[in-house]
C-alpha cells in the first residue's frame, strides 16, 4: 500500500535522502483563545484569588508565555501584546506609593479584575451550552412516512343458490314454532316490506336472519322472503358476503 503520493506517483518505499525539517512537527498541549483566557488559566493554575491577583507574578508568567510563542515563530496577535501592556501599566501603578485606605474602585487592578469576571462568566455558558444536545449533532431527525394504506376488499358476489341455502336455515328454524293452528297472514308482501325497510337502517348490515321473525312460522318467513326479493328487485337494498359460505347481510341503498 502507498504511503503518499509525490506528482501523482504512488510511494511505497521511503526515500534514503529524505528531510524532515525539526519545526515540521510541533505540538501544542495548551491553546488559548486570547489573552483574558490566557490569564484566566494562569490564575487558576495557581489557585489565586482572582479579587487579588498578584501582578507582578502573573505579568512575569504572561511574557514567559509570549516568549515561549516568539521562539515558536508565531505571529503574536496585537491583543496578546496590548494585555502585556497593560499589565506592564498596573504593575508600574501599583509600584507608585499610595494611601493607606484605598477603594476599591481606585484599585489598578479593579478593570482587569472586571474582565476577568467577565470573560469567566461568558466562558462557563458556553462550556455549558456545549454540553447541550445539538441538532445533527446528538439529535439527528428522521422522517418517515407510511406507504399508501388503500387496501380493499372485494365482497364475494352472492348468488341466488347461497341466498336459498341461508333461507332453507330460517325455514328450518321457523318450524320449530309451528303449530297446526292455521291463521290468516295478518300482513301483505306490500306492508312486510315496508317492514324490511325500517329495520335496515341507511350505511348500515345486518344479518339476513334478522329481518324474520321466527315466531310467524313458515308462512311468516316465506311472507318475509318475498319482501326480501321485492326489495331486491326494485334495487331498494343490497346483499353482501365476505367469502363462499358466509353470513348474508343487507344493507338499505342510499
Amino acid at each position: 500500500m502507498p504511503f503518499a503520493l509525490v506528482q501523482g506517483e504512488p510511494l511505497t518505499v521511503m526515500p534514503q535522502d529524505l528531510y524532515i525539517p525539526p519545526e515540521a512537527l510541533l505540538v501544542f498541549l495548551e491553546t488559548f483563545e486570547g489573552p483574558l483566557d490566557l490569564l484566566l488559566y494562569l490564575i487558576k493554575r495557581q489557585n489565586i484569588d482572582i479579587l487579588n491577583i498578584p501582578i507582578a507574578a502573573i505579568t512575569k508568567q504572561y511574557m514567559e508565555y509570549i516568549d515561549q510563542m516568539d521562539k515558536l515563530e508565531f505571529e503574536l496577535a496585537a491583543e496578546y501584546l496590548l494585555m502585556a501592556s497593560m499589565l506592564a501599566e498596573i504593575k508600574s501603578r501599583m509600584l507608585l506609593p499610595r494611601p493607606i485606605e484605598v477603594d476599591q474602585e481606585d484599585d489598578p487592578r479593579a478593570e482587569l479584575v472586571r474582565r476577568l469576571m467577565e470573560y469567566e462568566q461568558f466562558k462557563k455558558a458556553a462550556e455549558d451550552m456545549d454540553q447541550l444536545e445539538r441538532w445533527e449533532r446528538d439529535i439527528f431527525p428522521t422522517a418517515i412516512e407510511l406507504p399508501p394504506m388503500d387496501i380493499k376488499i372485494p365482497l364475494a358476489e352472492v348468488k341466488i343458490k347461497d341466498l336459498m341455502l341461508a333461507f332453507r336455515d330460517v325455514v328450518n328454524r321457523a318450524q320449530q314454532f309451528s303449530s297446526h293452528h292455521v291463521e290468516k297472514e295478518p300482513l301483505s308482501v306490500r306492508d312486510r316490506m315496508i317492514i324490511v325497510l325500517g329495520k335496515i337502517k341507511s350505511g348500515d348490515y345486518i344479518s339476513f336472519d334478522q329481518v324474520f321473525d321466527l315466531k310467524e312460522g313458515r308462512m311468516g318467513v316465506v311472507v318475509s322472503l318475498l319482501a326480501i326479493l321485492e326489495l331486491l328487485k326494485e334495487s331498494l337494498i343490497e346483499v353482501a358476503q365476505n367469502e363462499p359460505y358466509a353470513p348474508i347481510y343487507l344493507k338499505a341503498k342510499a
